[in-house]
C-alpha cells in the first residue's frame, strides 16, 4: 500500500464513502476532488521509480489534506459568516423588495395594457382593415418571357 492513508470515519472517507447513501449524495452534488493522478500523470511507458512515485503521492496527499484543514480552520468561520450575511441580505431583498415590486408592476401594467388594447382596437383595427381591402383588389401575375 501507500505510506499515507486518509483517516476513515464511521461512514467512510469523505472522498470515498463506505455507505451507499453518502456516496449517492456526493455523486448528486457532482463533487470532484483533485487526486494525485489528476495533477501528476505519467504517460504510459514512462514511469519513475516506485519509491519516488510513492513519496510524491504521499507528499501531495498529506500536503493537500493538511493545508485544506489549515485553510478551513483559518477562513472557514469568517467565510461562513460572510456567506451567511450575503444570503440573508439576498433573501431579505428578494422577499421584501423584489417580489413586491414585480407584483406591483404587474398590477399597474395590467391596467395600462387594457387601455392600450382598447386604443389599438379602436383606432388601428379599422385602418388596417381598410388598407387590407385596398390591397386585396391588386392582382399580380408572373410571366416568363423568352
Amino acid at each position: 500500500g501507500f505510506l499515507y492513508t486518509a483517516p476513515v470515519r464511521e461512514q467512510g472517507n469523505i472522498y470515498k464513502p463506505n455507505n451507499k447513501m453518502m456516496a449517492d449524495e456526493l455523486s448528486e452534488k457532482a463533487v470532484h476532488d483533485i487526486d494525485f493522478e489528476d495533477v501528476i500523470a505519467e504517460p504510459e511507458g514512462t514511469h519513475s521509480f516506485d519509491g519516488i512515485w510513492k513519496a510524491s503521492f504521499t507528499t501531495f496527499t498529506v500536503t493537500k489534506y493538511w493545508f485544506y484543514r489549515l485553510l478551513s480552520a483559518i477562513f472557514g468561520i469568517p467565510m461562513a459568516l460572510i456567506w451567511g450575511i450575503y444570503f440573508a441580505i439576498l433573501s431579505f431583498l428578494h422577499i421584501w423588495a423584489v417580489v413586491p415590486c414585480i407584483r406591483s408592476y404587474l398590477i399597474e401594467i395590467q391596467c395600462i395594457s387594457r387601455v392600450y388594447s382598447i386604443c389599438i382596437h379602436t383606432f388601428c383595427d379599422p385602418l388596417f382593415e381598410a388598407i387590407g381591402k385596398v390591397f386585396s383588389s391588386i392582382r399580380a401575375t408572373v410571366r416568363k418571357e423568352i
